[in-house]
Parts: C-alpha cells; sequence; structure tokens
C-alpha cells in the first residue's frame, strides 16, 4: 500500500509546518525523474499483479468467524519461508492487521509462457499461506469481512486515537506508523471523522424502509474501506508514451472490469444495494476540508489550496484528466490544478497534458512525513516526496514513473514506465485471478498491436463508475462506451451497451474477447497454450453474458436462501460463518461452484507448495527397510498385480518376497 518509511511519524500539526516544503520537493523530483529517464525506449513488456488476503479464525463449534489480527505475525514467517525458494513469491504489509498481500518475486515475462505463470503462482501464495496458519485460521479472498464494525475480533473496542472509531478499534490497523498515521491525519484534515454510507438493500421484512426512504448503512472509519482486498496488475511501457496511452486507456476500462469482478454486497453485517466496493474506500479515505467538499470553511495556510480550494473527488477515486496528449479532447471534468505546481512543469519543457495530471496529484497534501526524512531527503537521490503525494492519490488507474533507484540509460537493468489498473475486485479462487490478469494483458496487446481507441468522455467513465456499482450490475445495466474503436475511424459514436456486447461483440461492435482471441491467432499461440487462455476467456465470455454469475451474485443469492435468512437484509454470524466456509472451500478447491466457474473444476491446493531439494544423503538398513515396506503397501493394485506377473508368481508371494529383500 504504497511508500513505507520506517521512522517516527510527524503529528499532524508538525506535518502541516512540512506540507509545502514536501509539495514543492516532490514537483522536483518528478522533474529530475522525467529529464533522467524520459528517453528509455524499447523496455520489455513485464507486469506483475497484488492480490489481497484476509486472515480470518474460525470456530465451527460455535460457527463464528472473527477477525484474525496476525497480519504482520504471518507476513514475517511467509518472507522468512521464501529465502531459499527459486520459485518465489513477494509478501507486503497492508492496511488491516488482519491483511496481506501477495506478488510474484519477479514479474512475468512477454511471453505467452508468462500468461501460463499467473495461476501457479497465485497457487504457490494461497498455499504458503496455508503454511503459516494456525489450525483455526483461514484466508480466504474476500473483498470485506462481511461483519466488520459488528462484533467481529476478540479484541475489545477500547480507545482508539487514530480512528476515533465507535466500530472499529486502532488494534486492527497494520502496526507500522505509517497506516495509523494515514487513519489520523485524513481524520484531522478534513476535521471530522470520515462519513461512509452505503445503501441498505431493500428486502420484504426490511425495517428500516419503513421510516426512511433511502435508509443507509453507516460506518466511520478508514478500516472500512482499506480493509477491502483487490486485484491489481501493472504493466511496464515500451517507453514514455506507451505508458502514458495505456493510462488513458484502460481508465476507460476500470468501471467495466469493477462491474465485471464485482463481490462486495455485504458490508458490516448487512445486505448492501450494491455490489462493488469503490465507493466505500473513496468515502473511508475522504480527507477533504469542509470549504472543499463546498460546504463553509476556515482557509489555513499552511494547507494545499489554503484547504478552501474546491476539490471535486475523493483522493480515492476515478480519474479526473486523461494525460496523454492525444486524449485532451476528452477531458470533459472538472480537474483541480495546483497553480505554482503546472507553470513550473510548463516553464520545464512538460506538455500541457502531462502537467495538468501532475499539477492535480499535486492539489492534495501529503499525509504522513517522519522525522529526519523531510529536508534531508536528497531530490536527486530519493522520490519519497514524490510518492508521499502520488502514492496517496488512489485513483482508478495510476501512472507509475520510474524509481529513483533505476539505472540510468538504456541498456542499464532498470525499471521502466508503469501503468497499474487498480479496479478490479479480488476473487474467490486463482482461477477467476488469474483470468481477469490475463484478460488485461491481452487487451492492453490488443490496443497497441491493432491501434484501439477506447476513449469516451471523463463523464461518460464517470458515469459507468456509478452504473459499476449497482447490484448484478452485468445483467441490469448498460454502459457508455465507443461503437468504433479503429484509430483510423472518423468518428467514434457513443452508445449504451451492455456488458455482453461489450465483452462478446454485436453486429455493430467486435467485442473485446473476440479481439482477445484475435491477438491469440496473430501471434500464432500454440495450441497448449491456446487451450489454457481459452478457458480463461471463457469465464469472461459467460460472466458477461450473464451465463455465469459474479462472486456479489452468488453471495446475494447464498445469503437469500440461507434457512435463517429472515428477509431483513440482516446476515447473521451463522450466515456469515456459512458463506465465508464456502468461499474458503471453493478457493481451495473443495467445492465446487458451476454457478461462479461454469465447468472448471479447481484443483485442490495444498499446503507449502515450497521447493523439495533432490537430498542424497545415505539410509541405514532399517530406514531402508521400512520406507520400502511403505511403499509396497501405498502401491496402487494394477501395479501390484503388473510387478506379479512380470516376475511370474503370485501376487502376495511377489510382495511377500520382495518385502524380504529390502
Amino acid at each position: 500500500m504504497g511508500l513505507l518509511t520506517v521512522g517516527t511519524p510527524l503529528a499532524w500539526e508538525d506535518m502541516l509546518h512540512h506540507s509545502r516544503y514536501i509539495r514543492k520537493h516532490g514537483v522536483l523530483q518528478f522533474l529530475h525523474t522525467l529529464r533522467r529517464m524520459q528517453h528509455l525506449e524499447n523496455d520489455p513488456f513485464l507486469y506483475g499483479d497484488e492480490v489481497e488476503y484476509g486472515l480470518l479464525k474460525v470456530d465451527p463449534i460455535r460457527k463464528t468467524v472473527r477477525l484474525s489480527l496476525r497480519g504482520p505475525e504471518a507476513m514475517e514467517a511467509l518472507r522468512r519461508q521464501e529465502q531459499e525458494e527459486l520459485q518465489g513469491c513477494a509478501w507486503h504489509e497492508e492496511y488491516g492487521s488482519w491483511m496481506l498481500e501477495g506478488t510474484p518475486r519477479v514479474p512475468y515475462g512477454g511471453y505467452v509462457m508468462g500468461l501460463l505463470g499467473i495461476e501457479q503462482n497465485m497457487r504457490l501464495r494461497r498455499g504458503r499461506i496455508l503454511s503459516v496458519l494456525n489450525e483455526d485460521e483461514m484466508a480466504p479472498t474476500l473483498v470485506a469481512f462481511p461483519l466488520l464494525g459488528v462484533g467481529f475480533t476478540g479484541s475489545s473496542i477500547g480507545a482508539s486515537p487514530a480512528s476515533d472509531s465507535a466500530l472499529v478499534p486502532d488494534s486492527c490497523i497494520n502496526p507500522h506508523p505509517r497506516f495509523a498515521t494515514l487513519t489520523a491525519n485524513i481524520r484531522k484534515r478534513r476535521g471530522s471523522k470520515v462519513d461512509i454510507r452505503v445503501p441498505l438493500f431493500k428486502d420484504s421484512k426490511t425495517t428500516e424502509f419503513e421510516t426512511a426512504t433511502e435508509p443507509m448503512i453507516h460506518m466511520d472509519c478508514m478500516a472500512f474501506g482499506m480493509g477491502c482486498c483487490c486485484l491489481q496488475v501493472t504493466f511496464q511501457a515500451s517507453d514514455l508514451d506507451e505508458s502514458r496511452l495505456l493510462y488513458d486507456q484502460l481508465a476507460v476500462l476500470a468501471p467495466i472490469m469493477l462491474a465485471l469482478t464485482a463481490a462486495t454486497p455485504i458490508v458490516k453485517g448487512r445486505l448492501a444495494a450494491t455490489d462493488a466496493r469503490w465507493s466505500l474506500i473513496s468515502q473511508s479515505v475522504d480527507d477533504r476540508t469542509p470549504a472543499e467538499r463546498g460546504e463553509a470553511g476556515i482557509a489555513d495556510a499552511r494547507m494545499a489550496g489554503a484547504g478552501i480550494r474546491k476539490q471535486s473527488k475523493s483522493r480515492y477515486d476515478s480519474i479526473s484528466c486523461f494525460i496523454h496528449p492525444g486524449s485532451r479532447a476528452f477531458n470533459d471534468l472538472p480537474c483541480e490544478t495546483d497553480e505554482d505546481t503546472f507553470a513550473l512543469l510548463q516553464q520545464e519543457g512538460v506538455d500541457e497534458a502531462l502537467a495538468q495530471h501532475v499539477s492535480h496529484l499535486f492539489t492534495r497534501d501529503p499525509l504522513a512525513a517522519f522525522a529526519g526524512h523531510v529536508e534531508e531527503v536528497d531530490d536527486f537521490a530519493s522520490t519519497d516526496h514524490f510518492e508521499s503525494i502520488q502514492s496517496t492519490n488512489w485513483q482508478t488507474v495510476r501512472w507509475k514513473p520510474p524509481p529513483a533507484t533505476s539505472a540510468c540509460g538504456t541498456g542499464a537493468p532498470h525499471v521502466g514506465w508503469r501503468t497499474e489498473f487498480r479496479s478490479m475486485e479480488v476473487q474467490l479462487t486463482d482461477f477467476e485471478n488469474a483470468a481477469f490478469t490475463a484478460f488485461m494483458v491481452l487487451v492492453s496487446r490488443a490496443i497497441l498491436v491493432f491501434n484501439l481507441n477506447l476513449l469516451v468522455p471523463l463523464s461518460k467513465v464517470d458515469e459507468n463508475m456509478g452504473r459499476a456499482h449497482a447490484a448484478d450490475a452485468v445483467g441490469t445495466q448498460n454502459f457508455w462506451f465507443r461503437r468504433q474503436i479503429w484509430q483510423e475511424a472518423e468518428q467514434g459514436e457513443l452508445c449504451e451497451m451492455t456488458m455482453d456486447e461489450i465483452m462478446n461483440g454485436s453486429k455493430e461492435f467486435v467485442g473485446l474477447v473476440p479481439l482477445c482471441y484475435a491477438y491469440l491467432k496473430h501471434i500464432r499461440c500454440d495450441n497448449s497454450s491456446f487451450k489454457h487462455l481459452d478457458q480463461y476467456l471463457k469465464l469472461i465470455s459467460g460472466r458477461a453474458s450473464g451465463e455465469l454469475m459474479t462472486p456479489a451474485k452468488w453471495m446475494r443469492c447464498f445469503v437469500r436462501s440461507h434457512k435463517e435468512y429472515k428477509f431483513d437484509s440482516v446476515v447473521s454470524e451463522s450466515i456469515a460463518f456459512d458463506m465465508v466456509k464456502a468461499c474458503n472451500d471453493i478457493g481451495l478447491g473443495k467445492r465446487p461452484c458451476p454457478e461462479i466457474l461454469g465447468e472448471v473444476e479447481i484443483e485442490p491446493i495444498t499446503t507449502g507448495q515450497y521447493e523439495t531439494p533432490l537430498f542424497c544423503d545415505k539410509l541405514g538398513p532399517s530406514e531402508r527397510k521400512g520406507l520400502l515396506q511403505k511403499m509396497l503397501l501405498r502401491a496402487p493394485s494394477a501395479l501390484k498385480s503388473t510387478l506379479a506377473e512380470r516376475c511370474g508368481e503370485p501376487q502376495s508371494f511377489c510382495y511377500a518376497r520382495l518385502a524380504a529383500c529390502t
């Protein structure tokens, strides 16, 4: 979750004294990186995924499920175990002390074999997490723990100085000082606790609808949002220009993929009228002052924009501007910029589109800084001040310049210009997560190879974003999309399409899934690899057509068909237990789920999945005899019969003789 500096965090009042310095030098660090790395070209296509997990503690006797706040402990154990492994995973902190983030240790390469390795690496991660769990723990890939805020952890609420929450104790925040600091400073900058409201689902006996027209599920702290798990994919582009082009094109797909991966129908023990997490998280980190939100407020010269400049969106939201020069005609949304930053960038030769993007980021204040790490930072050797702003602008896509540690020069090893796709919800199985990762890779290649243009006005992207949250958005909503997506088309007529039309095509639109098949044909994908990728594309196609359910729809159906459900929109403890267990079993391959997966069967996950050395230590006679006798007992009956026939002896006599020989 962004920059994790070690040290003593500054209190908010001290932070404010350094805010202007951090913002100014963050821009200077960006300019230094741009000058140093803008001429990179022909970088190899690399990509990676991020999957987030939640550790849960279960009691099958009482039928209860709680958060297990052992995330940091489990992460350290996993990191220790990774040190000797060739096939590697990497483990990272996440906001919640019950959470973990897993990634491949090294990026996947730009070959078909890399696409086939995604699921394998995800299965490694899930298996390795199993090896550090206690007997009463599980780690499903659920977006949101369904009972967060309603009797969900063994620790008492007590004092919560960081969040000031009446619902979630600070013990649920990761102990790394950055996370509690972010929590406290968002609240202090805002001037109040965050105010999260998610529409409540109306069922036949939901009593709240008797007294309110639009009752809401109320939440009061960052954990409700940043405690959500997601699936993210980052692409390294060939060069600076390509990274900006991909940013714009993929931003259009962000709401489409949010709807297609929807997996958040339950929050705070209630069925919501929405299926997706994005708006919930957006509200959970909304640090805007009253004046920035359009209400009466008092200026504070220490803040960005004196704390009174109108801000149209939370700092966790959809993008506010396209960043490629060729996309500017589609920027039809308010996009606040810091005037001084914009002027400096233009003065230094940064084009208007990119200057607008960066100066928009810098309308925000930094939320965390550490003692001895402000004026002491070398702008030519570090991008920490830039990242303190960049990493706390959580948008649907993120444009990522090379890090300060990247070597300069096209021939030297380095990390290049990257684009991160951030809107997708984590899925129940590694098969699904791999399918959506591979799909985004194939779409990104198709955009470049076929010279596609997916751009629509940003106002339509935001409209799609709102529609993507609806319950069963895949089946009930239409989305604005471009009918003609070829760059050479004279006009890109906009129309409202179903998810089925966008993904599978129609008489007037080719469809993204057929374009992926066309790309595989273009690169002459071998038959074996094609069969594997075909399963992924069939999942995408089936979900878009409605043949297969989203996880959100499946969970909603699970709750509403549960024998203890009272049609009051309440997800009780026992219902939550059964649902979470079912989700975990589906992810581990212990329970089939044709409603989500169709005919695909998940091979059961085995615990550990670490490398097995081919030892050559000598065995003594007694050890050898015992081992061989065990193997003989375990041998399949067909093999025993074959061996007996080859020996020309009855099976029982043959095995008695073999055992005696050992």
